[in-house]
């Protein structure tokens, strides 16, 4: 079992409630990324309801988190013969933390048709990229490897590129294994895309974020895009997408976060 898979286990302690803990491995700064946080609120999903697998989740991010246990209540709000449709709220210390809404399904009894307009932006392998060197405080990267196609590095290292964007790859350090619930993780594991315009500087709270997925992922590192194309007032969008090893769209997803450059 990878580190992934260990610090996201939930535990029932009663009727309609679950429990976990956020640990210091999965945080930017004092703050458990919030990729993390919604794969542990589909763990929790995912054993409350009839339907394993994550079809489309919603989180607010209503006050930060902090490194400790967690309270997962469950609300099921319908169940069908495909589809579920539930809410989890988490706290913290009896505060409200987060809230999600989600349907489920099971995606191996998923069939019909597929046309894609949208394609991998590279060619270029895992191999062939450059192996992000994020700050310290951002722990998870610890976990986590992310390429790039050669040059975007460069908004990192002081010389912003402006063009609102990460094209490369993602995967384990540890070799965990990488299912659904690392999808929606990896959802929020990239830098902000506002970096490549300002630099590795400020803080992007997340507000909100929505993660679709359309299959479990093959074996291997996953390939991925994500932009921001508008900021308006300091509030931007951020979209990803993502693809399995065979080239296969397994999620997309959208955020709305607030970027804040740092007081003079």
């Amino acid at each position: 079992m990878g580190l992934f898979q260990q610090e996201t286990q939930v535990e029932k302690v009663g009727e309609n409630r679950w429990q976990s803990a956020f640990t210091d491995n999965w945080c930017i700064g004092d703050v458990p990324n919030g990729g993390y946080i919604m794969a542990i609120a589909a763990k929790v999903l995912s054993e409350a309801l009839p339907h394993k697998d994550p079809l489309s989740v919603s989180a607010f991010y209503m006050a930060p988190t902090h490194v400790g246990p967690v309270i997962c209540e469950v609300e099921e709000l319908r169940s069908g013969g495909s589809t579920s449709f539930a809410m989890v709220r988490l706290y913290q210390q009896e505060e409200l933390k987060v809230q999600v809404t989600a349907a489920f399904t099971d995606l191996e009894r998923v069939h019909g048709e597929t046309r894609q307009l949208v394609k991998p932006a590279t060619d270029l392998t895992a191999d062939d990229c450059v192996l992000l060197s994020p700050p310290p405080h951002v722990k998870m990267a610890n976990h986590v490897c992310q390429w790039v196609i050669p040059g975007q590095e460069q908004s990192l290292l002081g010389k912003p590129q402006g063009d609102g964007r990460w094209d490369g790859w993602i995967d384990f350090r540890d070799g965990n294994p990488i299912d659904v619930f690392a999808l929606l993780c990896f959802s929020d594991a990239f830098p902000p895309p506002a970096f490549t315009y300002y630099g590795p500087t400020g803080w992007v709270p997340t507000v909100e974020l929505t993660v679709q997925v359309r299959a479990q992922p093959a074996p291997g590192p996953i390939q991925c895009q994500f932009t921001s194309r508008m900021m308006t007032d300091g509030i931007t969008e951020e979209d990803g997408i993502m693809w399995d090893s065979e080239g296969k769209l397994v999620a997309i997803s959208r955020q709305t976060a607030k970027f804040r450059l740092p007081k003079s």
